[in-house]
């Protein structure tokens, strides 16, 4: 597979930030590739299928995971694609499991936003090198993608919520994410105009959310994989847990190998 390298300098505001824009990592063959891949799981919505936006709204926001397991174009992109040595790269890992997939499509005219959070307290996983990578199918302008408060990835874990309807996981013992003020000076929020071939590769702490799709012309795709390193194990903590959606037959303190969570790299 072909794949342009990334540089020290990316690799360490990855390490630094948390989340590093990557141009031009994706060939315009492989997101026409995941074009026709999301076509095929809009028409085919899995078990864990979400829709975000109220009937009585405009806009769509959809999100799916585990395409991998039922749908063989996206089970091809995480074993053919560039996207776990992308992953490898910029954490600077010798080995990588891939952990889930995950798509969203927010449509013309959708004020729904992903609120703040951070991902790795929804998984059952403990380490640090744990990522997404996220692949854009269409532009992103900086004010429709995703938003990251720099350096959150230091930050200890806070409570999961449902996106649908914002409601707390039970049992975590974790406490809650405190207020994030977007006028306010106290932290520094980024985001950057993605176009196709691009990505963002973020550390699984960061803590992140989205805005809205305000274009009234452009829908905004993007596909979601989740990658662990070296220093990853399962572990499932207290309370509920959103990944893995089935048992992978591991205990707490195992590597990820298997078949729910394959090695890849």
């Amino acid at each position: 597979m072909e794949v342009r390298k990334v540089s020290q300098a990316e690799r360490l505001a990855y390490e630094n930030d948390g989340v590093v824009h990557l141009p031009n990592m994706f060939s315009a063959t492989w997101i026409e590739f995941l074009c026709e891949a999301f076509e095929k799981a809009l028409a085919e919505p899995g078990p864990n299928a979400e829709e975000y936006t109220p009937e009585e709204k405009s806009g769509r926001f959809f999100a799916d995971l585990n395409m991998w397991q039922r749908l063989e174009p996206f089970r091809e992109f995480v074993f053919d694609s560039p996207a776990s040595v992308v992953a490898a790269q910029t954490m600077n890992a010798t080995r990588i499991n891939f952990l889930y997939d995950q798509m969203f499509v927010k449509e013309p005219s959708t004020d729904e936003e992903t609120p703040w959070h951070q991902d790795q307290p929804y998984w059952a996983v403990t380490g640090r090198q744990v990522c997404s990578v996220w692949i854009p199918l269409d532009p992103v302008t900086k004010d429709s993608g995703l938003r990251f408060i720099k350096g959150s990835h230091f930050w200890e874990a806070y409570n999961p919520h449902h996106f649908a309807d914002d409601s707390p996981y039970e049992g975590t013992g974790l406490p809650e994410l405190p207020q994030i003020y977007t006028s306010s000076e106290e932290h520094e929020i980024v985001s950057w105009n993605v176009d196709s071939g691009d990505c963002l590769v973020f550390q699984g702490m960061i803590v992140h959310g989205a805005f809205g799709n305000h274009s009234s012309t452009q829908t905004r795709r993007a596909l979601a994989t989740r990658w662990c390193g070296d220093d990853v194990r399962y572990f499932r903590g207290k309370g509920e847990t959103a990944i893995p959606t089935s048992d992978p037959g591991l205990k707490n303190g195992d590597l990820l190998d298997c078949a729910l969570f394959p090695r890849v790299y």
